[in-house]
């Protein structure tokens, strides 16, 4: 019997040896960065990674952010890109501002995401639309681009017309109402609406983008007041006319910031230029104050070209580039500290367009000296031609 027992005992010593060598050389011979491990109620199981699933890069936003506006059609088109990557790299640009969905709705490439699939462009019908979105992206980050993704919400036809019913609608019949320039809008207190936006975003962040900038974050002007009607929205306008607008909008910002807190991306808005000097909402909704505390960046779009005659006493405000964008940006600076929020939130659109006047070296680097002068280190050109003047830029 003490055989037995001898026996036996040295055979679970050899066993349990053996067991522990086994597992000591797999843990030391193989790569377990490239398994996962999958958990269920019934058991736990190692599963290997795909190695080849695409994985994106992210950098850090640069402390004073220069940035140039990018279409879908010039990224789309290479001797068009590579002349914007030219301008990046000869001078003190760092950044790029590339559409991810511009204002008729399509979104510029492609993502696998069946809610996204009728509105991705289609370059058979003309319209542009980037085929190698991973490879341009994986590209300005090895050069050490920012870059920032631009996407209009509430301006949206493409959307209005999958989803007319979401849309804002002409109150003596129902149907879409439409702007003087025959567009349709989306009720900005769609909550459909904003988790289309959000969805989009987190899609595009996973693609490599480092910040998501909104645009059209406003109700619509410039048409028919008298007979339009907000399906979402109207009750609470009508409840608060002075600042009912503004506060479905700010309903939004805060949806919006708490549904991509967890994801790391970096959020910017843009704002009507006077949002800086008046107390109202502009009929549109925007507010500054509103949209401090829910984006990592403001950026009111401030064009003199854009200012009405006799702002500050200026008969031509577009002739006087440094003198609008100064006053603005003042204006702003004082407004974010009595919010209690930081001006180095604020990030100023400037004019690189000729409107108004004829928008040379000495026009644009105006504004830039401006907002240097007031406090603040960033900015953005807005230019719809994709063409910039690189004479109003400090070379590297």
């Amino acid at each position: 019997m003490k055989n037995i027992l001898k026996n036996r005992k040295t055979f679970w010593v050899i066993f349990l040896g053996g067991v522990l060598g086994t597992a000591l050389f797999l843990f030391l011979t193989i790569d377990f960065s490239s398994f996962s491990v999958e958990f269920t109620r019934e058991n736990v199981s190692l599963k290997k990674i795909d190695e080849n699933k695409y994985k994106a890069t992210h950098i850090k936003t640069p402390e004073k952010t220069k940035v140039i506006y990018m279409t879908a059609c010039a990224a789309s088109t290479p001797n068009f890109r590579k002349s914007l990557e030219k301008l990046v790299e000869d001078t003190e640009i760092n950044s790029i501002i590339l559409n991810i969905k511009d204002e008729t709705g399509k979104i510029a490439f492609d993502i696998d995401n069946p809610i996204f699939e009728k509105a991705i462009a289609d370059s058979s019908k003309g319209e542009c639309k980037i085929h190698d979105i991973k490879a341009i992206l994986e590209d300005w980050h090895s050069r050490g681009i920012y870059i920032i993704g631009r996407l209009p919400v509430f301006q949206d036809p493409q959307l209005v017309k999958e989803r007319p019913d979401l849309a804002v609608k002409r109150s003596e019949n129902g149907e879409v109402w439409k702007d003087h320039k025959g567009i349709s809008w989306l009720d900005a207190g769609a909550t459909e609406v904003w988790d289309y936006a959000i969805a989009l975003s987190k899609e595009a962040y996973l693609l490599g983008f480092d910040e998501i900038n909104y645009d059209y974050i406003r109700f619509p002007s410039d048409g028919n007041m008298n007979e339009i009607y907000y399906p979402m929205s109207e009750e609470r306008v009508n409840a608060d006319p002075e600042k009912g607008k503004a506060k479905v909008l700010q309903e939004f910002f805060v949806y919006l910031s708490n549904s991509l807190k967890s994801t790391g991306v970096f959020t910017s808005v843009d704002l009507f230029g006077m949002v800086t000097t008046n107390a109202d909402d502009l009929n549109i909704g925007q507010i500054l104050e509103y949209a401090l505390p829910f984006f990592d960046y403001i950026c009111p779009m401030v064009y003199p070209s854009h200012y009405p005659t006799g702002f500050i006493g200026l008969s031509n405000p577009a002739a006087h580039p440094y003198e609008v964008i100064k006053y603005s940006m003042d204006k702003a600076v004082v407004k974010t500290l009595n919010a209690s929020s930081s001006p180095d939130k604020l990030r100023p659109w400037l004019q690189d367009f000729d409107l108004g006047a004829d928008y040379d070296a000495v026009k644009v680097r105006a504004q830039i000296q401006a907002t240097y002068d007031a406090g603040l280190d960033s900015w953005l050109l807005w230019s719809a031609s994709n063409r910039y003047t690189k004479g109003a830029l400090e070379l590297e």
